[in-house]
Order: C-alpha cells, then structure tokens, then sequence
C-alpha cells in the first residue's frame, strides 16, 4: 500500500492505495503550528478506525503549496509509518511538458491535476480546481501546459465578505432558489453562487476560443465542483479524486519495483 498527500492551504487530502484500489480517502484540516507528531496521532487514528494497518503502507508521496508543512510531514510519514515519502519538486519525473514563462512558478497541485487529466481525458484540456484558490489550467492540443488563470476560492471570498463588513453573516454556499434574493443570506447566497458560476462560464469560453479548438474537455475538481457544474453547462467531468490519482501515478511513475 502507499499513501499520497496532498498539502493545501486549507486542507490536507489523504488517500490509501492498493495497486489501483482506493482504500481510503480523507481531509483533515490544515494546521501550520501542528507538531509531526500531532499529525501523526490524527492519522494513526484514522487508520485504524478504518482497519488499515499502517504497517503495511510501504511508501508514500506528497504535494505540497505549504511549504512550512513540508519537514513536518515528511517527519510524521518517517516516525509514524517507517517511510520516506517522494516529495513533488525539482528532480521528480512528471512527464508534463510545462511551455510557460517560469516552470519553477507552477503549483505542485496544478502539476498533478494537469499530469492526472491527460492521461483520464486526453487533451486539449481545460482543468478547473476549486480549491483554496479557482485555478484553471489549460493543456494544448500537444498536451503542453500552456498557462491559465487563478481566481479567489470560493470560500475565501465569502470569509472576506464577511470578514470586512459588520454586519453580513456567515452563510451557507449552496443554490438559492432565485437569482433575485429576498433576504440578506439568499442575497449572500446568490452573489457567491451565481458569481462564481458565471466567472467559470466566462472564463473557460475566453480560454476556448482562444485556444481555437472545438473538442476542448472541461474537468472540475475540488470541494465545490460538483455545486457549481450542476449550474453551468460548460464543464463535461467532475473528478473529486483527480489530485490524488495523479499523486498515485507519479508515485508510481518513479519508484521501480526494486525500490519499493
């Protein structure tokens, strides 16, 4: 079995492996001043509630976009699981060929989306993650990373709404029944949802029409994927666990059978 992580500003994704099997996926919360051996209890615990043997988990693999977290996982899968995680970074096969300005500047999260869809969807590509931020990564028709955009997250643009006004409060994200809300939540309600919606729709016809192809495939991910791909027509997959089967891949794709 190997474990795969991947490291977010707002949570850690975890899932278990067997050969192809997934045997758990999970999040915890991301936690800066949380010790290894704190994560390392949390995911002990896990674990075993789920009756895996964390004995049995042979290797690991992580991504991260924290890298104040790095040591401390790295640390926890060493003291904790008897492992040397493969840390996504400089010297790690991808396979992705990355024709932008400064390839040193791309998330490790977007790699892995990117690396994870060409090979589920094949290409040209539009992945769009709904993550801490609203990336969207487009992929040529040669498969190249060629660039895309970063838009505020979902959630973080409702805690700065709320954040830097005295009295709007905290909702729920999810559809209202009506663009026009009747009341302060369903108007919260109806900006963030239909907003957001219609930012992905623009966005991804721009990105279309200048890429000059008819049969561009649109996958989602992330938290609010699926809400927000029930809404627009433009997205053609949701794929919650595409950042962890691409972890799994690459895991895959760099440790021969002699060094597992």
């Amino acid at each position: 079995m190997i474990i795969c992580l991947d490291v977010g500003n707002t949570n850690i994704k975890y899932a278990v492996y067997e050969g192809d099997v997934l045997k758990l996926s999970f999040r915890v919360a991301t936690e800066h001043k949380r010790t290894s051996d704190e994560y390392g209890g949390q995911l002990i615990s896990i674990l075993g509630n789920n009756g895996i043997d964390a004995g049995k988990i042979e290797g690991g693999i992580i991504s991260s976009v924290v890298p104040q977290l790095d040591y401390t996982l790295e640390r926890m899968c060493g003291t904790y699981l008897g492992i040397k995680p493969l840390m996504l970074g400089p010297g790690l096969k991808t396979g992705l060929n990355l024709k932008v300005d400064d390839a040193k500047e791309v998330g490790a999260d977007r790699v892995v989306n990117n690396v994870a869809a060409v090979r589920k969807y094949g290409y040209p590509l539009i992945i769009v993650d709904f993550g801490t931020a609203t990336t969207f990564n487009v992929i040529d028709d040669q498969g190249r990373f060629i660039g895309g955009a970063i838009a505020p997250g979902i959630k973080g643009s409702l805690d700065s709404l709320v954040g830097g006004t005295a009295k709007l409060p905290r909702v729920e994200i999810e559809r209202p029944k009506t663009v026009i809300g009747r009341n302060t939540v369903t108007n919260m309600q109806s900006g963030i949802f239909f907003g957001f919606a219609g930012l992905v729709e623009y966005i991804v016809k721009r990105m279309k029409r200048e890429l000059k192809q008819d049969n561009v495939k649109v996958v989602a991910t992330g938290g609010f994927s699926e809400i927000i791909a029930k809404e627009i027509t433009c997205i053609d997959a949701v794929d919650k666990l595409l950042t962890l089967e691409g972890l799994k891949y690459l895991y895959n794709l760099n440790v021969t059978e002699a060094d597992k």
